[in-house]
């Protein structure tokens, strides 16, 4: 359910790693300011780092998206992440690319790619908040993937949270009298439940598939789907344009490594509703760079879905569960 390279990470297919010792990698060292917080206070202050990151990249994406085309976004964005992520393919070679799920390694390169076409269409003809709240969904789809393809046994309690976040995401679909819906709403839904498969399958895949070979066939094959049609509409971007879609790709893999630190330092049941606060940066941001006010009711369906999310991550942590989510599969960074 978009945080790019989704190492096994991008929600909780995958077991959240333990909070990891001080100096690890990928977690800062504990000295001076750092050392006297509590684990999961720093994981917090990453994950709203994260947060406000993946708000900024989809803001960046409705900026850009204003002249070009969402698989132009989509190839320039894959390619400076491949960039920067380069040296751990390459160090990989030529096993990263070994894989035993061959086939579920190509299913969720294109549950990825849709997530982040649908997704990254809602948010650029969207106002920023619209999109951001129905992405939300993807907890709710997550929910009933695992139920019809991992077979999980699911109670009443999270019945009854799941209900109720269907009934969010039929709030925020705004159906009118003549039967209509907003078909930007619609695909928004879509790449949230893109996103949520993503979750699901790399829960399987991560049973028997390294993390960088993840890693590589996200970070390549999403770029190759998306190189097509980016070429046949291809419009020679402004010098401001071509900004716009480096700092896009900068601002994505930072997000994610923000999230993966987050998810390293602290306990994802303590930290993982943080993720929420993306709702009031797109609210704000979306008043104040592109004058748009979020509909009433998409805020309506928001507040359903949130709340049957935090309920079931607060009874799950109450039973002692590890959490269903992953650091890297949040935000349109799937």
């Amino acid at each position: 359910m978009d945080k790019a390279q989704d190492p096994a990470p991008d929600g909780a297919p995958a077991p959240v790693d333990p909070p990891a010792p001080a100096g690890a990698e990928g977690v800062p060292p504990r000295g001076g300011f750092w050392r006297d917080l509590p684990p999961n206070t720093v994981g917090a202050l990453w994950i709203l780092a994260a947060a406000f990151l993946f708000t900024v990249m989809a803001a960046l994406i409705k900026l850009a998206g204003e002249r070009l085309s969402v698989f132009q976004i989509l190839l320039v964005r894959q390619s400076v992440m491949i960039l920067v992520v380069a040296p751990v393919i390459l160090r990989g070679l030529p096993g990263s690319l070994y894989t035993k799920r061959p086939s579920l390694q190509a299913l969720r390169v294109i549950c990825a790619a849709t997530a982040m076409i649908c997704g990254f269409t809602a948010v650029i003809h969207m106002p920023l908040a619209d999109a951001t709240a129905i992405s939300f969904s993807k907890t709710f789809f997550i929910t009933v993937f695992a139920i019809l393809f991992l077979g999980e046994t699911v109670g009443r309690h999270r019945w009854a949270a799941t209900i109720v976040g269907f009934l969010g995401v039929l709030l925020m679909l705004r159906p009118q009298g003549d039967g209509f819906v907003d078909i930007y709403a619609v695909l928004a839904l879509v790449g949230a439940a893109g996103a949520g498969m993503v979750m699901i399958i790399l829960r399987i895949l991560t049973r028997t598939d390294q993390p960088s070979t993840i890693l590589t066939y996200q970070a390549l094959f999403v770029g190759l789907i998306a190189l097509g049609p980016a070429l046949y509409l291809w419009i020679p971007p402004t010098p401001q344009e071509w900004a716009l879609l480096i700092v896009t790709g900068l601002v994505s893999w930072a997000g994610q490594m923000c999230n993966i630190r987050a998810f390293r330092a602290g306990e994802a049941t303590a930290i993982a509703s943080l993720d929420y606060t993306r709702l009031l940066y797109a609210t704000a941001i979306g008043i104040v760079v592109f004058g748009d006010w979020p509909a009433s009711v998409t805020l309506a369906g928001a507040a359903l879905i949130i709340a049957a999310s935090l309920y079931t991550v607060r009874r799950e942590a109450l039973r002692g569960r590890a959490l269903a989510r992953a650091p890297e599969g949040r935000g349109y960074n799937t």
